[in-house]
């Protein structure tokens, strides 16, 4: 099985623009993604899909591998879709462009399903939600689960809803990273929006609302994605203090 892995990059990101080109402790946010991701034991090729000719120079300059193309793309998953078209493969990662400390292992998690597993067709991650303040952020994207973990919602509300005092549950933030088998992944993408999918914005509703299973796998890893400024400051902090422990 031939496992590629495609990164989705713009420049003219709306709450953050050229966030990709960002230097992080001598290296663009971009360039960190790529990194982490090729080292993940199954991938056998990393691409970064862009629209962005700085990107793609950018990218071409630390060695990786970019494609052009088309600026019209209203989600990451469809610049995917693109990217990936000509290339040969039978699983494909979308790794989101904008989460520098995403690590090989969580990658390697939503691969390993589709690998056990020839009827199942896409996977994603998820891991607990421990801060209050992100229950009720709707940028912060919640997860429901059979007893099998497969995703039965996501949803910008706090999901489950706990009604009167009968004990808790474990709320999952879900994490923009997924496999697909490449002819599910060229076949999502040419399906119409379902209304859950617009009511929510999230593509992912998409794939429950036309029947499909969608593997949820869950984590402890709970990267920072960088929308904002406040979350490059966040990044960098880390970076730096994974950096000390490493050198003690």
């Amino acid at each position: 099985m031939k496992v590629v892995a495609a990164i989705p990059a713009r420049y003219h990101s709306s709450r953050f623009e050229g966030k990709a080109l960002v230097e992080i402790h001598g290296k663009s946010l971009i360039e960190w993604v790529y990194r982490q991701t090729v080292k993940s034991r199954f991938i056998k090729k990393a691409i970064v899909a862009t629209d962005d000719a700085r990107i793609f120079e950018a990218v071409s300059r630390f060695g990786g591998e970019a494609i052009m193309t088309s600026p019209l793309h209203k989600t990451g998953t469809d610049r995917v879709a693109e990217a990936i078209k000509k290339v040969e493969a039978d699983i494909v990662v979308n790794v989101q462009g904008d989460e520098p400390l995403i690590t090989p292992d969580v990658i390697d998690g939503v691969i390993q399903p589709l690998l056990d597993n020839p009827e199942l067709q896409m996977a994603t991650a998820a891991c607990e939600i421990k801060d209050k303040e992100d229950l009720d952020n709707p940028n912060v994207v919640k997860v429901t689960m059979d007893r099998n973990n497969f995703a039965l919602y996501f949803s910008r509300s706090k999901i489950p809803y706990h009604r009167g005092s009968h004990g808790t549950s474990t709320v999952y933030k879900h994490l923009g990273l997924y496999s697909f088998r490449k002819e599910f992944l060229e076949r999502f993408t040419h399906l119409p929006q379902g209304e859950l999918e617009k009511m929510e914005s999230l593509e992912q509703l998409r794939v429950l609302e036309y029947g499909y299973k969608l593997k949820v796998i869950k984590t402890d890893y709970d990267g920072i994605g960088v929308d904002t400024k406040e979350d490059l400051d966040k990044v960098v902090q880390r970076i730096s203090q994974l950096q000390k422990s490493e050198n003690q």
